[in-house]
């Protein structure tokens, strides 16, 4: 079967796979070949591939997934394989978005705050398949 994740940007990836994971609004999902088609929209979350028995993560910032005729595609404002992730950076943004949250001020908009940590904590565990 076949996955291609794009942003507006870029494609960031287009290649054969065996297994899809990935984290819908409604829960995790997984995919393998012949499965029935299938759409869902995707929440902050890692979309994991195995070929031929390796793993690759990426991040998905949001956006919806489809499968039909063995042939998967995301559609996402961000994703990012992680291999290409700033693991310091990332661990600086996770801090950065906690301390926003311990303010608990007026002008701290939590929403934002809170989006910003769980896209940072998900950048981390992307980094986690280089270890």
């Amino acid at each position: 079967m076949h996955l291609k994740i794009i942003t507006h940007d870029r494609v960031v990836f287009d290649e054969d796979v065996d297994e899809i994971y990935s984290k819908g609004v409604d829960g995790e999902f997984g995919i393998l070949k012949g499965h029935v088609p299938f759409m869902s929209a995707l929440d902050i979350g890692i979309t994991k591939v195995v070929q031929s028995g390796k793993t690759k993560l990426f991040t998905t910032m949001g956006g919806v997934f489809q499968f039909k005729n063995d042939e998967g595609l995301i559609l996402t404002q961000c994703a990012e394989c992680g291999d290409e992730i700033d693991e310091v950076r990332a661990r600086d943004a996770m801090e950065r978005a906690k301390a926003r949250l311990a303010e608990h001020s007026a002008s701290v908009d939590a929403k934002r705050a809170e989006a910003a940590l769980a896209r940072a904590m998900v950048r981390l565990k992307a980094t986690m398949n280089n270890k």
